[in-house]
């Protein structure tokens, strides 16, 4: 009850100041802190990681570990702060948050506002112990090599990481989404995975891809997950798609991410996992809301999901809402865990 009244509230004001009021609640200790649901059916082991569950926070939640603490306590499983780039950065000028609440929906367009990442090193030092969190490396706007940021931010953060996102995938840095063809993407994992060998560092690296890729590029991304030393792939980032929306901000530029993008980036997730034949880890990200749509995204290919845009309409509380409910959907089924439900279904979205 209390969370639906401070949801209401905070619908009611701009929703950057919104967001940012969210997560002073949490550092208060307002909110579900009951640490993550989990079960002998939900624990899971993806890329190494040993999870309470599959449902992970997305990136952009907590982008500069403002409540990390706090988000521990909370009923995820495994956790993403960020994106974070070498030097500090305003982002995009305001307003650059839009609610389409007749669609469940969000348009971004931040541009990796964010305050570096020497503080970001800082406040993972910090971490507590026992969770698995991980960390989206981002590019300064104003860079003359991309690769090199993204290589200096893992350098900087990676002793405090369990796992690192190259995220080539935004919409809102220019030009950040050319690095997904071959040679950048390449270029850049092969300077980040080089830190990681040098300093001997325990990190699973991911790549995270947008879900307006065609073809040819989701099968040189399967390549590149199937040849290089990479860990896995969070399929997908925000769309540019504007297809069907509603109200007054539904033209407004920049990533949206909510429902609309929930069979788009499923489709992808299930052509990716079909590609690499199930050998790479996915994590499936776009449009989870319910623990029916988390399910769904399992059985297409992913091994674990992560949300955000849903937080925004169902409130914190909603990640162990979803993690009970897949629990009860993969008993139905007759799962043992959640490894044997993976790709299950995934012809169903090619």
């Amino acid at each position: 009850m209390i969370e639906r009244l401070g949801l209401a509230l905070l619908h009611r004001i701009d929703p950057e100041r919104a967001h940012g009021l969210a997560l002073t609640a949490l550092k208060a200790g307002l909110g579900p802190l009951a640490g993550p649901v989990t079960s002998p059916r939900l624990r899971t082991t993806v890329a190494g990681m040993n999870l309470p569950n599959p449902v992970g926070l997305a990136a952009g939640f907590d982008k500069n570990a403002d409540a990390l603490g706090p988000l521990t306590r909370t009923a995820f499983g495994f956790l993403e702060v960020g994106a974070t780039t070498p030097r500090a950065q305003p982002g995009n000028p305001r307003p650059r948050l839009f609610r389409l609440a007749k669609d469940a929906a969000a348009i971004n367009r931040f541009g990796f506002n964010n305050n570096g990442m020497d503080e970001m090193a800082a406040r993972l030092a910090a971490r507590p112990d026992g969770a698995v969190i991980g960390l989206n490396l981002g590019a300064n706007k104003d860079s003359t090599d991309r690769s090199e940021d993204f290589a200096a931010v893992f350098k900087t953060c990676g002793d405090h990481l369990d796992f690192a996102t190259v995220n080539v995938s935004s919409p809102n840095t220019e030009k950040l989404r050319d690095l997904q063809g071959k040679e950048a993407l390449t270029r850049i994992l092969d300077r980040v995975i080089a830190v990681r060998d040098l300093h001997g560092m325990e990190v699973a690296i991911f790549i995270k891809i947008a879900p307006d890729l065609d073809d040819a590029a989701l099968a040189d991304i399967a390549e590149i997950a199937t040849t290089m030393r990479i860990s896995g792939v969070i399929a997908t980032n925000t769309t540019l798609d504007r297809v069907g929306l509603h109200g007054p901000h539904a033209a407004e530029a920049g990533g949206l991410s909510g429902q609309p993008l929930f069979e788009k980036s499923t489709r992808v997730l299930a052509r990716l996992s079909h590609l690499t034949d199930g050998r790479v880890p996915l994590i499936g990200v776009g449009g989870v809301a319910t623990a029916e749509q988390a399910y769904a995204k399992i059985r297409a290919g992913a091994s674990a999901v992560q949300l955000y845009t849903a937080l925004v309409y169902g409130g914190i509380s909603l990640a162990g809402d979803i993690a009970t409910g897949l629990d009860t959907l993969l008993a139905r089924d007759g799962f043992a865990n959640v490894a044997q439900a993976v790709g299950t279904d995934r012809d169903r979205w090619l």
